[in-house]
């Protein structure tokens, strides 16, 4: 019940709120423009569905090309750190041969 009361006091809120700021004429007329523009725009694409529909298969293979140039980062990326985690076993291996290099030198003098 007090969710109910919740999204009602939610939904009067933002109509009050979006009444008030319609006092103010710039918001008014930005939000005519910007509503007559909407308009338009689902009337001019309601009237031609192909080039919606072209529109939106452009933005698809350009979201899959985007999709596919990140994961090709991230593959890289984890094989740098994949490389960088065996650095310090390199290290340590090269450390352990240098020691025991010197150490036989030491031991023939």
């Amino acid at each position: 019940m007090s969710e109910s009361k919740l999204c009602k006091a939610v939904v009067a809120g933002a109509i009050v709120g979006a009444a008030v700021s319609m006092f103010d004429r710039k918001t008014r007329e930005h939000t005519i423009a910007t509503t007559i523009k909407v308009k338009d725009t689902v009337v001019y694409y309601a009237k031609n569905r192909d080039e919606l529909q072209n529109l939106i298969n452009e933005k698809l293979e350009k979201a899959q090309r985007l999709y596919e140039s990140v994961s090709e980062n991230v593959q890289y990326i984890v094989e740098k750190i994949d490389e960088v985690k065996e650095i310090p076993g390199t290290v340590q291996t090269l450390v352990a041969e240098t020691k025991e290099a010197f150490s036989n030198k030491e031991e023939t003098n």
